[in-house]
C-alpha cells in the first residue's frame, strides 16, 4: 500500500455493503476509514428490511388471534398500543447500531461521524477536514422520492413511518411497488382504514404478474381498499387536521396521514460528483463496471447507488467481491441472475428466477405448474385465504426457471428453493425429491399437471 495516504481505503457510507466492504478490507490488514452521516446500518437496520419486518410481524396478529377461535382459544383482545410497538423497536435498532460500531471497532475500522464530500481522486472533506486515501469506495445508497406536487408537504415517506407519534386512523399510501404494498398490508393489519393507490392497472409489475394479481385479491379481501389507474393531484390540509386528498379521476379521500411509496432516488447528490468528473446515469446512479470501478480509476461504488437490484444481500455480496478484487486473490465474481428475494404483505410473496413476463420477453417456451389452495391451518380456522404456488418449467431442457408463491412464510420457503434454482435442477429432479407432508412447501415438489404453457 502506498503509505502517504492517511489510509488505503476510504468508505463513504455505513450501510450494508459499506460496512461489509470496509470491515473485511481491514481483516486483509489495510487502513480503512468509514463516514456516516446518520446511522450505521443504512437503510435496511434503520428504516428498511429489520424495523418493517418487525411492523409486519405485530400487523399479523390481529388476524392470527381471530384464527385462535377455530382451535378453541377465546381470546379478547383489548387494544393494540402503537407506541409500545415503537418504542419497542427503537430499542432493538439501538442495539443493532451498537453491534455495527463494535464489529467496526473491532475490525480495525476508524468511524468518523459526518457528512463525506469527494474533493479530488484521492480525498475527502468530512467536518472541514481533508483526508487522503488510495481508494475511496461511494455506498451512500438511495433514499424515498416523493413527487412535487400541491400539498406534498403533507405526507411522509417510508422512512417517517417508523417514527410516528400515532397511529393514524385513515392512511393513503402512494404507490404499486413493494414498499406502498407491504405497507398498506402493515396499516391494514393494525385496524387502519388503509387506501393504495395506484396510477398503474396492477400492482408490483415488476414481479410475476399472475402472483402479483393473486396477492392484490387477497389484500382486497383482507380490507386493503385499491384504487388503480388513479393518482393524487392536489391535498389540502383542513382546519380538523384530517387531508383531503383530490384524485385526478375526481374522487376525494379524507385521511390522518398520506404515505408514498414511489420509489427510491440514489443518494449522489452533494457528494462532490462533479468535482472529479465521475459519470453517472440520468436516474443518478454512478455507472461502474464489472469490478465497481468508476470513470475515475481510483473511486468505487457499489450498493443501491450504482443501479443494482436494491436488496441488502446484494450490497453485502457486492462488497464482499470488492474486497477479494481489491485485497485477495481477485477470484470472486457476483451474478445477478436468480436472485431470491420476497414482499412483506400479506400474504407475504417468495419468488426466485424468471417471472411469466421476463420468460415471454426471452421468447422461451415454458410450461407453468401451478397450485391454488386453502392453507391447512385454515381448515380449522374459518379464514378464507388463499395460496399460490408457481412453476415456470424451460420447455427446451425441462429446467425449472422460475418459482412464485404466495402464502405464509413464502420467503422462508422459497430461500431454500432457490438454491435449485441456481443450481439449475430440472422438472424431474424435483419430481423425485420427497416432500414434507403436511406442509405448504411439498406442494412445489408434488405439482405433475401443466396448467398452461406458452
Amino acid at each position: 500500500m502506498t503509505k502517504h495516504y492517511d489510509y488505503d481505503l476510504f468508505v463513504i457510507g455505513a450501510g450494508s455493503g459499506g460496512v461489509r466492504a470496509a470491515r473485511m478490507a481491514a481483516a486483509t490488514g489495510v487502513r480503512v476509514a468509514i463516514a456516516e452521516e446518520k446511522y450505521l446500518g443504512g437503510t435496511c437496520v434503520n428504516v428498511g428490511c429489520v424495523p418493517k419486518k418487525l411492523l409486519v410481524y405485530a400487523s399479523h396478529f390481529a388476524e392470527d388471534f381471530e384464527d385462535a377461535a377455530g382451535y378453541g382459544w377465546q381470546l379478547a383482545v383489548n387494544s393494540f398500543n402503537w407506541q409500545t410497538l415503537i418504542s419497542n423497536k427503537n430499542k432493538e435498532i439501538e442495539r443493532l447500531n451498537g453491534i455495527y460500531k463494535t464489529m467496526l471497532e473491532n475490525a480495525g475500522v476508524n468511524i468518523i461521524y459526518g457528512r463525506a464530500r469527494i474533493d479530488s481522486e484521492h480525498s475527502v472533506i468530512v467536518n472541514g477536514e481533508t483526508i487522503t486515501a488510495e481508494k475511496i469506495l461511494i455506498t451512500v445508497g438511495a433514499t424515498p422520492s416523493v413527487p412535487e406536487f400541491d400539498g406534498a408537504d403533507h405526507v411522509i415517506s417510508s422512512d417517517q413511518v417508523f417514527f410516528l407519534p400515532e397511529l393514524p386512523k385513515r392512511i393513503v399510501i402512494v404507490g404499486g411497488g413493494y414498499i406502498a404494498v407491504e405497507f398498506a398490508s402493515i396499516m391494514n393489519g393494525l385496524g387502519v382504514d388503509t387506501h393504495l393507490i395506484y396510477r398503474g392497472d396492477n400492482l408490483l409489475r415488476n414481479f410475476d404478474q399472475p402472483t402479483a394479481k393473486f396477492v392484490a385479491n387477497e389484500m382486497q379481501k383482507k380490507g386493503v381498499n385499491i384504487h388503480y389507474s388513479s393518482n393524487i393531484s392536489s391535498i389540502e390540509k383542513l382546519d380538523t387536521g384530517e387531508l383531503k386528498c383530490n384524485l385526478d379521476n375526481n374522487d376525494i379521500l379524507f385521511a390522518d396521514q398520506v404515505m408514498y411509496g414511489t420509489g427510491r432516488k440514489s443518494l449522489t447528490n452533494d457528494l462532490g460528483l462533479d468535482k472529479v468528473a465521475v459519470k453517472t446515469h440520468k436516474n443518478a446512479t454512478i455507472v461502474t463496471n464489472d469490478r465497481f470501478q468508476t470513470s475515475v480509476p481510483s473511486i468505487f461504488a457499489l450498493g443501491d447507488v450504482i443501479g443494482t437490484p436494491e436488496l441488502t444481500p446484494v450490497a453485502t455480496a457486492q462488497g464482499m467481491v470488492f474486497v477479494n478484487q481489491q485485497y485477495g486473490d481477485d477470484t470472486k465474481t457476483i451474478s445477478y441472475d436468480n436472485i431470491p428475494t420476497a414482499i412483506f404483505c400479506q400474504p407475504n410473496i417468495g419468488t426466485v428466477g424468471l417471472s411469466e413476463e421476463a420468460a415471454k420477453h426471452k421468447d422461451l417456451s415454458v410450461d407453468v405448474y401451478q397450485s391454488e389452495f386453502k392453507h391447512l391451518k385454515h381448515t380449522l380456522s374459518g379464514n378464507e385465504e388463499r395460496l399460490l404456488m408457481r412453476l415456470l418449467v424451460n420447455k427446451a431442457n425441462q429446467k425449472v426457471i422460475g418459482m412464485h408463491m404466495a402464502g405464509p412464510d413464502a420467503g422462508e420457503i422459497i430461500q431454500g428453493f432457490a438454491i435449485a434454482v441456481k443450481a439449475g435442477l430440472t422438472k424431474a429432479q424435483f419430481d423425485v425429491t420427497i416432500g414434507i407432508h403436511p406442509t405448504a412447501a411439498e406442494e412445489f415438489v408434488t405439482l405433475r399437471e401443466i396448467e398452461y404453457s406458452f
